[in-house]
This record gives structure tokens, sequence and C-alpha cells, in this order.
């Protein structure tokens, strides 16, 4: 049961993930007059604080060209635990294509769990630290969320919050002469990821039209009464085959809500039309003139020119909509009263 081989990478990505949040942290001094003088970027690596300790207390080696210096950034995930709060149902699934659009692809819910993982800033001087302090913890409220891509072959991202659990710091102030002074912050944090199982293909497709009934009544299901039907299906927000059924016949603005054209033969009221990149609802034809609501579907209004080629988008488009792209919901309502229930499987009453 458990010898099907699949690796995500999830856990390692997270890692990777976290640790770019704090490469770009930098230290900088400054003269007595507040001028900056030295500018330094805090490197970070991978490992327990203990590692690097041992490093800078070691004897100098003539053999290495350069010794570990201060400040310095380190990382490490020191838990992993099962969140029940956020728990789903394990037996659902969901469908999705390969990034590359050639299969379908069948999904078990992910599993959630916590990485627990602690950073480190290590540094000689008080003020450094504080510098590096003030730099990271603003961002957490206590969380800040990370957008990971966790599945690669399926092109599932998500975004994970890291939340900041504790913050501590210790000093070896008192210890000998002959010791270096380390001040280290010790961060914790809990990233809330999730873990998938096995990808596998499928030769279901995606479901693409959705039909709920909404009835009265229902304390008795063998006489319940169907009142009103709801039904959604996707919508295409772009043209796709450059059908052309039309022209402009004059310039527009980006203010412009009436304007003529060619021809209406292909032209229906309540659809819509694309010109150039911008998405148009029509809402009355009266002859040669159209009188649409501009820049539908978070396209923009802009200036077209007489000539421009219409295109209308409607079913025809809807079918060729492709896997990622962004799309709509054509909605409509029925209303019914007589009792009968839908069946999905057979696409009918019964």
């Amino acid at each position: 049961m458990l010898g099907t081989y699949y690796y995500h990478e999830i856990v390692r990505r997270t890692i990777i993930a976290f640790g770019t949040l704090f490469n770009n942290i930098e230290i900088k001094h400054k003269t007595q007059s507040g001028d900056a003088f030295s500018s330094v970027k805090v490197p970070i690596a991978y490992g327990p604080t203990e590692k690097f300790l041992a490093r800078l207390e070691q004897k100098p080696d003539p053999r290495q060209r350069v010794a570990i210096t201060l400040p310095r950034l380190a990382f490490e995930m020191d838990s992993i635990s099962y969140d029940n709060q956020r728990k789903v149902s394990t037996m659902q699934t969901f469908k999705a294509f390969a990034t590359d659009g050639s299969k379908a692809r069948k999904v078990f819910m992910p599993v959630p769990y916590n990485l627990g993982f602690k950073l480190y800033a290590m540094t000689q001087y008080n003020e450094d630290s504080l510098q590096i302090i003030e730099q990271i913890l603003p961002f957490f409220q206590p969380s800040f969320n990370l957008t990971v891509d966790l599945v690669k072959s399926i092109g599932e991202k998500r975004d994970i919050p890291m939340v900041l659990e504790n913050v501590s710091f210790q000093d070896n102030y008192d210890s000998g002469m002959d010791e270096k002074r380390v001040i280290i912050y010790t961060l914790e944090f809990t990233a809330k990821t999730y873990l998938f199982g096995p990808v596998a293909d499928t030769s279901e497709g995606l479901i693409k039209k959705v039909t709920v009934d909404y009835a009265t009544d229902t304390a008795n299901r063998k006489t319940v009464s169907r009142q009103l039907r709801y039904v959604a299906e996707p919508r295409a927000v772009k043209d796709y085959n450059d059908d052309a059924v039309s022209q402009l016949a004059e310039d527009i603005t980006p203010g412009t809500r009436k304007f003529l054209v060619t021809d209406v033969n292909s032209l229906v009221i309540d659809s819509y039309i694309a010109i150039g990149d911008e998405l148009m609802y029509i809402k009355e034809i009266n002859g040669n003139k159209l009188t649409v609501k501009r820049g539908e579907d978070r396209t923009t209004a802009d200036s077209h020119i007489n000539g421009t080629n219409i295109d209308a988008v409607n079913a025809a488009d809807d079918a060729l909509i492709e896997v990622g792209d962004d799309f709509g919901f054509s909605e409509y309502r029925y209303e019914f009263g007589d009792g009968r229930t839908y069946s999905p499987s057979k696409d009918t009453d019964l």
C-alpha cells in the first residue's frame, strides 16, 4: 500500500522559501555625525547555531583564506507535526491538469502539517542585533504569507503562513576575556504547509456545468416540491477564434457607450463582444448602433479606430477555454413547481 514512489519536494521547497525571506538583511554602521560609512549584507546559511559557534571558537587555521565572521544568520527546521485544526476529508479529491496541459490528474486533498523553524541572528554588537530584528519583526503580525509551488507537476501553488511564535536572546558578555562575545537572537516560526500524496492520471474530465435545484418542504423527501433551478457554466472572457463578425463604423474613446458598427446580424443583446483586448457587454441594438457596457471582466476601456474588427465572445469561445485561463460564469435561473428531480448522470429530469 505504501510502496508507490513519489516525491514532490514539498518540505525542501518550504525550507528554501523560508530561508529566502531573510536573504536581503543589511547592517549599516554610521559615524557620530550620522553618515553611513559601511554597509554589510548579512549572510545566511542552513544549520544549527552550535555549528557556527564551534567554528567561531576554534583556533585559526592558516590554510583557510577567510575565517567565519559576524554578523551572520542561520536557520534550521527542528520539528514537524500534524495540524488537526486544518483537517479536511481524507477521501475528498480534486482534479488538475499537468502544467503542460496534456493530462488530467486526480489528487487527494492534502494533509496539513506544521513545520517548526528557528532563525538565529548572531552578532558581536548589540546595535547590529537590533538592526536585524527591526528589519524582520514588523512583517509578522504574527504571520507572513509566502506563496510556495508545492506540487510543480500540476502547478499547485498555495499561500503558506509563516507564523512567528517566540523571540528570545542570549549574550555571553559575562564569559572570560579570552572568548569572543556573541549575541544570539532566536526567532521561532511555524510554517503551516500541506503534504500531498501521489498524483495519478485520470480519464475523467473536468466539471464544466453545475446544476442546483432548490426545493421547499424538505422534511419529506418523497413529497418535496422543486421551486427553483440554478445553472452555472464557464464563460470565456476573451475571444479565441477571431471570428470578426463585424467592424467599427466610427472611432470610439474610452467613454463611448454607443457607437455604429458595419453589421449586426451575428450580434445578440445580453452577449459579449471583444474589440482588441477589451471585453464589452451588449445592452441594446438599435439598427446598426450598439449600446454597451465597457471594460467588462477586468479589461480596460480603451480607444479604438474606425474599421477595427469586432469578435463575438459566445459559446464557440466557451468550448475553447484552455487550462489555466481566466474565465467567468454564465448563470441561469429557472422557476419550477413540478417536484421533479434532476439526474446529473442522465442529464434529465426524473
